[in-house]
Order: structure tokens, then sequence, then C-alpha cells
């Protein structure tokens, strides 16, 4: 399938040092997932001569997607994606990022005589602004990047993508900037300047879809194009659609319990999500499961074992609304193309049924007028476990 959105041609430049996620060390990985990209606007900054061009469609404000897929895992194709491209808005405000704001900030005569000189094109700049604590604007920090990869060496050993249900869209490299190119990048910025290593993220993405914001189809706001873009043109695929979508859902739900380690002192770690988002940093794939894309809000964090239960509730209470506005969305396009309405909560309970039947942590139990969701953990530590109220019946 080939992703769609707004086209855009980067320059490719080679550089040395890239780190390698530990479960793709085996692969024979592409090239184009050790190369630098960036817009024809930075040219000005570099000495160094592309190698050429590769196509991208344009996904959130500093990333982008290769529209063909770069391989296929467990039946799944996967696509390249560069995070840390340039943006092409200004960071404190919400004009497009242009020649004259860049000169603005630059002393460097030779290097704004070069800009201003420079062919017109659509701009997009990478700049050195430190921006959302440990990231410079419109690119990306190593110390980011790194939680994004730690994260992702988390997967399973024979599920590279997954997290015990909870699915990833895993950084593949790491690819440091070269030298001087970081070195000109770091002299535009506007208040503060990030002043550790610049780099790049490869990542495997299942599409750039996401729930609400930061892409050209969302699901909760496009749904009718999201259908056409995955070709449901069934009510079978758009049932498994919805099924898998609260299946990987719920995951996300349930984060913590799904990575916890017992420290053995009477603490648990597990992953929590920190400035990270359903509705801007998953992407869902075709099949409706849900990938989450940014990592680098995925950090691992220590709890008592009496804070816990606070925890599993606080991560359920994040996303629910989300997870289940969204979820609304798919079933009304389902029923408007193929009909079978139902009562809103029997086909409910029936999807979350289904979603739910070979899962490692969640069980489901009728309590009276209400359906459970009976919630424990990878450790099976039965001391560790909550129930919360998914549907009233009453």
């Amino acid at each position: 399938m080939k992703m769609k959105g707004l086209p855009v041609d980067l320059n490719i430049y080679e550089t040395s040092g890239a780190q390698t996620n530990k479960h793709f060390q085996e692969f024979e990985m592409p090239p184009d997932f050790e190369r630098v990209y960036l817009p024809d606007s930075m040219k000005p900054f570099t000495d160094l001569s592309p190698l050429g061009k590769k196509e991208f469609i344009v996904d959130d404000n500093r990333s982008v997607i290769a529209p063909q897929p770069s391989l296929t895992m467990d039946g799944m194709d996967f696509y390249l994606s560069v995070k840390g491209i340039g943006s092409t808005t200004s960071p404190f405000s919400r004009q497009p990022l242009g020649k004259a704001e860049i000169c603005s900030l630059l002393k460097n005569p030779s290097i704004t005589n070069r800009i201003m000189n420079a062919m017109e094109t659509t701009p997009r700049y990478l700049t050195g602004e430190l921006w959302s604590r440990g990231s410079p604007y419109g690119v990306q920090g190593l110390q980011y990047a790194n939680i994004a990869m730690r994260a992702s060496e988390m997967a399973d050993i024979d599920d590279l993508t997954s997290i015990h249900g909870f699915s990833i869209a895993p950084v593949v490299k790491i690819v440091p900037l070269p030298e001087g190119l970081q070195n000109a990048i770091s002299k535009i910025y506007w208040y503060r300047r990030f002043k550790e290593q610049m780099v790049q993220e490869t990542r495997l993405v299942p599409s750039n879809v996401r729930i609400y914001f930061h892409s050209d189809f969302t699901v909760g706001d496009d749904t009718c194009s999201v259908f056409d873009l995955f070709g449901i043109d069934n009510n079978d695929r758009a049932l498994q659609f919805e099924t898998n979508f609260l299946k990987s859902g719920m995951a996300v739900l349930t984060l913590f319990v799904r990575s916890m380690k017992n420290n053995g002192d009477g603490t648990y770690g597990g992953l929590d999500f920190y400035d990270v988002w359903l509705d801007k940093d998953a992407v869902v794939a075709p099949d409706g499961t849900i990938y989450w894309a940014d990592g680098e809000g995925l950090e691992w964090i220590t709890l008592w074992e009496k804070d816990i239960e606070e925890k599993m509730e606080y991560q359920i209470y994040r996303s629910l609304y989300e997870l289940m506005y969204a979820y609304e969305q798919i079933e009304r396009e389902r029923t408007k193309r193929f009909g079978q309405a139902t009562d809103r909560k029997i086909q409910f309970e029936y999807l979350l049924k289904d979603a739910m039947k070979d899962d490692e942590v969640i069980d489901l139990a009728r309590e009276g007028s209400s359906l459970q969701l009976v919630i424990g953990n990878i450790l099976g530590e039965p001391s560790l476990t909550k129930k919360f109220t998914i549907i009233d019946w009453d």
C-alpha cells in the first residue's frame, strides 16, 4: 500500500556512528536507515554533497514517512520514518519559518548570504533552539532518541513490535548529524541553545494515520477516508479492524503492568507516559492495531507496591476517553457503510471479549450489572491486580 499525504523530497547525506537497535543488528537493513535527510533549505548550512534525493510524505511537525514499504514483519508492511528533518513553522508563532527570520538569528554574513541567495523552496529548518526538555526544535536530541531506543528494545524477542501486547513502532537506528552541520545548526536559536548531540531517528511505522492530530488522515476526524485508504470494504473487515483497535488500545491503557519488573526491594519498575498522548503520538495500522510511534515519551519509572494500583488507574483514565471516542467513530462508519447496527453496549462487549480472549494481562468478568476489566500483570503477582468497570448495564 502506498502512503498518502503531502510529498516532500529530501537530500540524502552520508554520516557515521549510527546506533542500532539490538533486535535489528542481525537484519540486513537498507542503507536508507543510516542516512541523514535534509530539505533544500538546509543546503547553505553544509558543504557536504548530497548522494541524491528521496521522496517522502510529511508526517507530523518534524517527521516524514516513505510512501512505499521498506520491509514486512509477521505479514505487516512497515515504512521508513525519519524523525528530525526540520520544521516549517516558527517555534514562537504560527507563521511559516522563513529566510528572514532564520537570518535574523545568525551572525555569520557568509551563511546569511548563502541563505538569501538560495533557490526559493518551501522552507523547513533544523534549529538549535532548546525545546521540549531535551530536544532541539525541528530535529532530535540524543537523550530523547536513546529513551525511544530503550523502549523499542524492550519488545518481545519473537515479536519486535510488541511489549507484551503493547504495540510499538520501533526505532531501528539513531543517526548523528555530521559535526560541521550540527555546529552550523546550533547557531540558529531564539533564547536557549541546545548543546548536546543532535540526531535523527529512523523508525519503522505501519502507516501515517494518527488518532486525531498530526496527520492528513485521522481515525477520529477522517474515518471515511481511513476506511478507503485501508481498503475496509466489507463488514467482516470492519469488525476485525475494530477488534484489533480495542485489543491494542487496551494495551495502551495498561502499559505499566505489561512492562513491569520486580526490583526485589519492595519496588517495581515499568513504563509510563511522559508528555506523549494517544491522540497524536500513536499511529494506526491497516488492520486497526494502534502502534505507539513517539517512544521518547515512554519512560521507565519505579514505584512502591502500594502505589501501583493508583498508577494503573491513572494510565487507564489518561487515554480511555480518546480511545472510546475514536472507537465510536469507527463503529458509526461501519454501520453507515454496512448496516447491522446493534445496541451500543452489546456490540462493545462482543468486540471486547473477542479482543481480550488471549490477552496476557486483561480478563473480563460480569459482576452484577457491570462488566469489569480484571487487570493483572506479566509477573503473575496476584496481589497486584485491579478491577475497572468498563460497562454499566443498569
